[in-house]
């Protein structure tokens, strides 16, 4: 019994996803060979190229699937916040602490923006951003967030900066330590932001 194409093509890309998400964490991008992506997935280079082009593109889907993981996580651990304004932060400090994990620390903080460029111009940036902004905005609306800021350019502002923080902690000789003089720095940042009583 044939099984539907849709299904074939979803597990083809799943293997290929697998296979170099295992390589780039393990050995690095640089490292990795496309030929051993497609012999650990049992597949051929012509799959590859078919799925996502090059290395490159490979490395983009990846780097979704974390992405997709982490704003899971991110959110799960921000939803038990006690108000919105602990939401917003522990949703930024929840982020910049994953750059502690090896395999999140080198596919996503040093080698995605070695390879792909600033993290800001990445796809997932704008939902992000706007995420942000929307949090920022009802902020300002319940009076916690001084109103004399732009909603959309802080967003940006802060996830430019916890970006930094993250890459800064993954190419730290140090994580633990930066870790920590990051995200003390990072909430005294975000604290200029809260309306003084």
């Amino acid at each position: 019994m044939h099984r539907p194409r849709k299904e074939m093509i979803a597990e083809t890309r799943a293997k290929l996803i697998a296979a170099a998400r295992h390589a780039f964490g393990t050995v690095g991008y640089a490292e990795s060979s496309m030929d051993d992506f497609t012999a650990s997935a049992g597949l051929t280079r012509g799959a590859l190229y078919h799925h996502f082009g090059d290395k490159k593109g490979l490395l983009q889907a990846v780097i979704a699937e974390i992405d997709r993981e982490m704003a899971l996580r991110v959110n799960e651990v921000a939803s038990r916040a006690p108000t919105r304004w602990q939401h917003f932060v522990d949703e930024c400090t929840t982020y910049i602490e994953m750059a502690l994990e090896p395999e999140i620390q080198r596919i996503m903080f040093r080698d995605g923006p070695a390879v792909l460029g600033d993290p800001a111009q990445w796809p997932n940036a704008s939902v992000c951003i706007a995420s942000m902004t929307d949090h920022l905005t009802k902020l300002q609306e319940e009076g916690v967030v001084v109103t004399d800021v732009d909603p959309e350019t802080t967003s940006r502002l802060i996830n430019g900066a916890s970006s930094q923080a993250a890459q800064r902690i993954a190419n730290s000789n140090d994580p633990e330590a930066t870790s920590k003089k990051a995200i003390a720095a990072f909430k005294q940042l975000l604290e200029g932001l809260r309306q003084k009583p």
